[in-house]
């Protein structure tokens, strides 16, 4: 039981870190954005070696697919629902409430225009947040079940690092840019690390020696929310602030984590 907390405690320090950093120093934006692209390059090589083989592998192509779009369906409902109530609580002035005027003036319309992106850079904050803790249960959950059958656990644990640093550092970052107190953003990562440590220990405590069938459901739902955040947060938010030159660290994340994925 020693290891088992041992390695998720060294999986979860990532995030920790990660949020440390990004409410602490004010990085370039570039630089974040070739950090997330690198995220997700790293989740792509989870998602489809680590995730969906494994669960397509204990409980075929039915149950791995139908756990694919459940998390795929929540993670994209919950993305929607971020984003609606960030834009509803930083909506631009009605031109009534401007002294003296008959409609926006230039400035005012620029300013509500800057407040709406800047919340739904906050917003992806949250996102980010969410993402590693739907994918991250499942994750670790298989960790904590391939440290008792002895397969893969050290490889698993170098992916799940190298993914949830620079999630939870950029994350965090979001957060703050968003207006939240720095004290306030690492306890929110904080939580979802010590979830995410809990996870680890449930997976070898309790789903080691259960039916294949029963861990392939979250396995499964854990790739689909890492598809979906993929696709509507990630990918998306890397190449606004990065450009086509994220392209560049994606291959590099997914690289990397596939190297560890065959250690």
């Amino acid at each position: 039981m020693g290891s088992t907390l041992l390695f998720g405690a060294v999986a979860s320090s990532a995030l920790i870190i990660g949020a440390a950093i990004g409410v602490r120093f004010e990085l370039p934006k570039r630089l974040l954005a070739m950090l997330l692209a690198f995220a997700a390059g790293a989740l792509i090589t989870a998602l489809s070696f680590e995730l969906f083989e494994d669960s397509y592998e204990r409980g075929g192509i039915w149950l791995a697919g139908i756990g694919l779009f459940l998390g795929a369906i929540v993670f994209t409902a919950l993305s929607a629902l971020l984003d609606r109530w960030a834009q509803s609580g930083n909506r631009p002035k009605p031109a009534a409430e401007y002294q003296g005027s008959a409609k926006l003036d230039t400035d005012a319309a620029a300013q509500g225009v800057s407040a709406t992106r800047t919340s739904t850079r906050g917003a992806a904050g949250i996102a980010l947040l969410a993402a590693v803790t739907l994918d991250g249960v499942p994750e670790n959950l298989a960790l904590g079940i391939s440290l008792t059958e002895g397969s893969g656990g050290l490889a698993l644990l170098a992916a799940i690092f190298v993914s949830n640093f620079p999630e939870a550092l950029v994350g965090a970052a979001s957060m703050r840019e968003q207006g939240r107190s720095k004290v306030h953003v690492i306890v929110l990562w904080t939580v979802c690390a010590v979830l995410l440590t809990l996870a680890v220990i449930a997976g070898a405590a309790w789903l080691a020696d259960t039916d294949p069938s029963v861990v392939s459901l979250p396995l499964a739902f854990a790739a689909g929310a890492v598809i979906a955040s993929l696709a509507d947060t990630l990918m998306p938010e890397a190449f606004e602030h990065g450009g086509p030159a994220v392209a560049l660290s994606t291959a590099a994340g997914f690289v990397l984590s596939f190297v560890l994925s065959l250690a």
